[in-house]
């Protein structure tokens, strides 16, 4: 049986565990909170997932030692902007064969590094042992058994098919692609779109003003992408227009849901307060604009929305603001 350490008991990374189990893997989940660790150990995680029953074959500590121990695939799934912290603690833990999951989708701020690149780096995991899972997966739908597909990719095809045969449960179909960077670039931008779609949904647009940021937010997504050297081919498939969609349209989506009461007029620190969590979107969007500027990649709308979280625009004025740019043909 393939074992796999599952780092981090958020929602992702408990419904990802549970896919894992339920396609015939051991899973060791580790987490900070010893009340989290128990209640997993009880077959629920309550404080993210209540309605889900764990399997028998996931189990849970608070030794990151442990949860490692032996595994054949080791998963990120902590917030993008600890990875670095956390993975500095982990770095010595982690077999020399085992191939690093990120299930993260985030451009670490400073840096501008992709996931990967931080799991390279401060892991010392060589580019062909990491993984990304990527795709339109919301973690309570994928908790309720909801038939789902993601893109599982990795430098090395073998390795590849190694996790997607990890993680084929019978209501999750993975599907191998060896575009990295396509994969990431499309994880981390979508969010930012999805807060955006957000906005224009609380201002009271409709479908069609909703429709238009996420066809104007893929375009800046393939530029970035392809600048990057991602494939373009990866922007049109799971981890590309599928998850943009589900997650710019569903109310699950975090960022969605953050950038309704953004439109609503509510300040970034007063939806903080409310909901007690921040969108991927509002912490990544400063460095994907950064990341783009670097490679010479315009990007309106990525660019505007890190003005409002950043220097307090309001909705109306990104607004204007994308509404009275210089006309141009569609394809650029």
């Amino acid at each position: 049986m393939t074992t796999a350490a599952v780092y981090g008991t958020g929602s992702w990374g408990t419904a990802f565990a549970a896919v894992l189990a339920d396609a015939g893997t051991s899973v060791t989940m580790w987490g900070r909170r010893s009340e989290v660790v128990d209640q997993i150990n009880g077959g629920v995680n309550a404080d993210y997932l209540p309605d889900l029953q764990l399997p028998s074959h996931v189990r849970a500590t608070t030794d990151p030692g442990e949860a490692s121990q032996g595994a054949d695939i080791v998963v990120l799934a902590v917030p993008s902007q600890t990875l670095r912290e956390n993975l500095a603690a982990w770095v010595s833990l982690i077999p020399p064969s085992a191939a690093v999951v990120s299930l993260m989708k985030g451009v670490e701020l400073g840096t501008t590094k992709r996931m990967s690149e931080v799991i390279t780096e401060v892991g010392q995991i060589e580019p062909e042992r990491v993984v990304i899972v990527s795709g339109p997966n919301l973690a309570r739908e994928i908790a309720a058994k909801q038939p789902a597909a993601s893109t599982v990719a990795c430098i090395r095809e073998d390795i590849a098919d190694q996790v997607a045969h990890a993680c084929a449960a019978p209501y999750f179909r993975p599907y191998t692609s060896t575009d990295v960077v396509g994969t990431e670039i499309s994880g981390a931008v979508k969010n930012v779109i999805a807060l955006a779609v957000g906005m224009a949904e609380g201002l009271g647009f409709g479908d069609n003003s909703k429709a238009s940021i996420i066809t104007r937010g893929l375009a800046e997504t393939i530029r970035l992408g392809t600048a990057l050297g991602g494939q373009p081919l990866t922007f049109a498939g799971l981890a590309g227009v599928g998850d943009l969609i589900a997650t710019c349209m569903s109310p699950l989506s975090r960022n969605h849901s953050f950038g309704v009461q953004l439109g609503r007029g509510l300040s970034v620190e007063q939806v903080v307060q409310q909901t007690r969590q921040t969108a991927e979107g509002v912490k990544s969007c400063t460095s994907i604009r950064e990341l783009a500027r670097k490679v010479d990649v315009d990007v309106p709308i990525i660019e505007q929305v890190d003005l409002m979280i950043r220097e307090g625009i309001t909705p109306a004025q990104v607004v204007e603001s994308l509404m009275s740019r210089p006309r141009r043909a569609e394809g650029r």
